[in-house]
């Protein structure tokens, strides 16, 4: 009764404040009421750890607390059940005010929002309690109230203002209900509270929001993009319409990035450098973009991925072709991994790799940069072009973390075999140290595997000259005795010489031609004369037409030779030695490509390409339909899709031409009454 009645004194004396006055008045009198109830609790120790323990134990009467929970039953009962309301309304004001801008003493509300968690007394357990209280006077309203001021803020706001601004706004409100929980209200109001002020700051205007992505894109505004995916991706699918805006804004951007080469080229070859960096000028704008407007997000990395696909195989200067890109940028490697005096430092050259790698991830037809790679590394070996061993050693690793081992075995095969004729050099000069009449020639070569290199055979006759048969012959022998069996094929048409000159009037410093194996035979046929026409050169180097002409068509241009008589290509026409040969420069190299030739090698190079992949797309139907033994014929073209396409991406109607031939070879077969059917022939 004493409780009562004090209860009863202190819910009249509230009746007389309002708003903030009331919760003073509320809080002071629950601080002391709680206090006194703690004393009252361990005066009366004894009681609650006997008495009411065993009367609850026993009888299990919920209508038995200990004391400090008795006093909290009667608070409840006796005051609050009479005063909530008002008190409520109060601490909702009060709020209200905070978010408008006033400062407000947060710790009313805190010690309110704890006694309405004090309160939570457990009905069927005096024992326990819960947030019953809480959630239902405070939590409620206060949510409602929430959603109520933000949805008339938030309308308002963004109707007067920016899309920027308004972000700015919503970043601030929920960065304020995010601490408001932390200041004064229970954890467990977080998760609610929040999700609500999303609804209605974000998922609201979520349209509105994204509507702004592109102008911000196109101003390269970081800042609001980065505050844009963060208000965004608190919402189910809020990311999606900004991931569809940026592939599209990528694949636009790097589709105008190529088309600008293309319109600064005009008629000429593009050249390679110029093409890569504009694609990975493009990669790395929005590659940095993601990782800092987009916190690195795997679905804006994906559209990313998605969007520098298209526009590298995709573009302008590719056309029809989706081999123009692996094409150039193999030719991009060439020229990084040859001399020059351009070539970076070891360091740069290392990056430069690494960026070469970012574009050949896009690539779609990885086997025509490996057919194209293979080629112009190959040159680069010959010919003694290559950088640094360290440079090609590292490229093909690369490309083997990329594709594994069987894309780059015949690469690392060619470097192998380099070395391995290092060591056969080695010890073949050290027999010829025996030979006194060889001394005058200086002869080295590289025994190549015929499997590993894309090297094909000389489409000519040669007679070796005279003046290095023995060598010829020696190493020959030299060979075969160090590996009895084998056979070697001498590739002229990749072999070259250096010439020195003993013959010019009046002049007393020689000339050091380089030559390639072709023309160091015409040029030796000059030791014993000094004009011949082109009947007679054809008959003493053997040499055809279409490897003679061109060969003398250099040697004519730097004027080494004289035609003075009949026109080029004539049986009839004379080549005379010229005499009076001067040059600039005391080493010339007449060892030219045609640009001629090298368009015939990039043909041939597409053609192989294409037989390959013929030959792998029947290897592929034979090895699934070997495991599958029957399959239907559309999974049959999707699984040859798949397994290929870490190579090429296979065109349907290729694979299809593919299942015809081999059903014409009896590897597989129709099944009967089922056209769309195939079954394994074993």
């Amino acid at each position: 009764m004493y409780l009562e009645n004090h209860l009863r004194n202190i819910r009249q004396e509230s009746e007389k404040y309002m708003d903030e006055d009331l919760l003073q008045y509320y809080t002071k009198q629950w601080v002391r009421y709680t206090t006194a109830a703690r004393v009252i609790n361990n005066v009366f120790m004894y009681i609650n750890r006997y008495w009411v323990k065993r009367e609850i134990d026993e009888d299990k009467k919920n209508d038995i607390y200990d004391i400090f929970t008795l006093t909290l039953v009667n608070w409840k009962r006796h005051l609050f059940s009479y005063v909530h309301h008002n008190v409520i309304a109060a601490v909702l004001k009060l709020i209200e005010r905070q978010r408008n801008g006033e400062s407000i003493e947060t710790g009313l509300i805190k010690s309110v929002v704890e006694s309405f968690v004090a309160l939570g007394l457990d009905q069927n357990d005096a024992t326990k309690s819960n947030f019953a209280v809480y959630q239902e006077y405070f939590e409620g309203p206060f949510i409602a109230a929430t959603e109520v001021y933000y949805k008339t803020e938030s309308e308002k706001f963004i109707s007067e203002n920016s899309v920027p601004d308004y972000m700015k706004k919503a970043e601030t409100r929920l960065a304020e209900e995010e601490n408001r929980v932390e200041m004064y209200l229970h954890e467990s109001t977080a998760k609610t509270l929040i999700s609500v002020c999303e609804t209605v700051l974000v998922k609201n205007h979520a349209e509105v929001i994204s509507d702004g992505f592109q102008q911000l894109l196109n101003l390269d505004k970081q800042d609001d993009l980065h505050r844009m995916y963060c208000l965004l991706a608190r919402i189910p699918d809020g990311l999606d319409p900004m991931r569809v805006s940026f592939e599209s804004h990528v694949r636009k951007a790097g589709l105008g990035a190529v088309e600008r080469i293309g319109q600064q080229e005009k008629d000429a070859a593009v050249d390679p450098k110029t093409y890569v960096e504009a694609l990975l000028s493009v990669h790395k704008q929005y590659n940095d973009l993601v990782q800092s407007a987009f916190s690195g997000e795997a679905g804006f990395v994906a559209s990313l991925d998605k969007a520098c696909g298209e526009f590298v195989n995709r573009n302008k200067v590719c056309r029809t072709s989706t081999s123009k890109s692996p094409e150039l940028l193999a030719r991009f490697c060439d020229t990084l991994l040859k001399k020059s005096a351009k070539n970076p430092e070891e360091n740069e050259l290392e990056d430069v790799l690494n960026s070469v790698m970012t574009v050949f991830k896009y690539v779609e037809d990885k086997d025509v940069f490996q057919k194209f790679y293979s080629k112009m590394l190959a040159k680069r070996l010959v010919n003694g072009t290559s950088a640094s061993d360290d440079a090609e050693g590292s490229m093909i690793s690369k490309l083997k973390e990329a594709c594994g081992f069987e894309y780059t075995s015949k690469l690392q095969r060619m470097l192998t075999d380099m070395s391995l004729s290092k060591e056969m050099n080695d010890n073949f000069k050290e027999v010829l140290q025996h030979h006194e009449d060889t001394n005058h020639v200086d002869f080295s070569m590289l025994v190549l595997g015929a499997g590993s290199w894309p090297l094909s055979a000389p489409s000519t006759s040669f007679s070796i000259p005279d003046d290095v048969v023995k060598m010829y012959d020696r190493f020959q022998k030299f060979y075969q005795n160090k590996h009895s069996g084998r056979k070697l094929n001498w590739l002229f048409q990749l072999s070259k010489a250096e010439l020195k000159t003993h013959y010019l009037k009046g002049n007393k410093t020689s000339y050091t031609f380089q030559v390639s194996t072709y023309q160091m035979g015409i040029l030796l046929q000059y030791n014993n004369a000094t004009s011949y026409t082109l009947k007679e050169l054809q008959s003493r180097t053997d040499l055809a037409a279409e490897a003679l002409n061109p060969a003398l068509g250099i040697l004519i241009k730097a004027r080494v030779l004289l035609l003075v008589n009949g026109q080029a290509g004539d049986d009839n026409a004379r080549y005379d030695l010229n005499f009076d040969f001067k040059n600039k420069k005391i080493r010339i190299n007449l060892n030219l490509a045609m640009k001629t030739e090298q368009k015939v090698e990039t043909d041939e190079t597409h053609k192989t390409i294409e037989e390959d992949r013929k030959y792998l797309m029947q290897a592929a139907i034979v090895r699934i339909m070997k495991t599958r033994k029957v399959m239907k014929h559309i999974a049959l073209i999707e699984e040859v899709i798949t397994q290929l396409q870490s190579r090429f991406k296979p065109k349907v109607p290729d694979i299809k031409k593919c299942i015809d031939i081999l059903l014409e070879k009896e590897f597989i077969e129709r099944a009967e009454g089922q056209k769309d059917m195939y079954s394994y022939v074993a």
